[in-house]
């Protein structure tokens, strides 16, 4: 059996066909999904489950080479926007509007729906290589 920290088979799919700058989106409960990108959802309830916790789950089993944030976390959602640079301080970090992220989320291989609540908790992982 798996032993790893991620259990949702769903997102073990698509991390695992994932290649070099493939993208991973995982968003609030608000964040629109486009048609045709596959939609992983784990929203049960108002913030079950939470942005961090998902984000730190993926985070076990993805090399992540940059993240994509929306500006307006910076303003709407500073703690957040804390926590978020406390995780990627290797990584680069680019900001866009948050109507040019939405736009964005349709080049992902996958967006994954939370339960969080709050503004702007939104990202697009950037998928590394675990070689140098």
């Amino acid at each position: 059996m798996y032993k790893g920290a991620l259990l949702n088979s769903g997102l073990l799919t698509v991390i695992g066909e994932m290649g070099h700058t493939d993208k991973l989106a995982i968003g609030d409960a608000g964040l629109p999904i486009p048609a045709g990108v596959k939609r992983i959802d784990l929203a049960v309830t108002e913030n079950l489950p939470g942005f961090l916790e998902t984000l730190d789950a993926v985070l076990s089993s993805l090399e992540v080479e940059s993240v994509l944030l929306a500006e307006e976390i910076k303003s709407y959602n500073p703690t957040l926007y804390k926590a978020l640079l406390n995780r990627f301080s290797e990584a680069q970090i680019s900001f866009v509007s948050h109507e040019r992220f939405k736009e964005m989320t349709q080049t992902a291989k996958a967006v994954v729906r939370t339960g969080e609540c709050s503004p702007y908790a939104n990202i697009i992982l950037v998928s590394g290589v675990t070689f140098k």
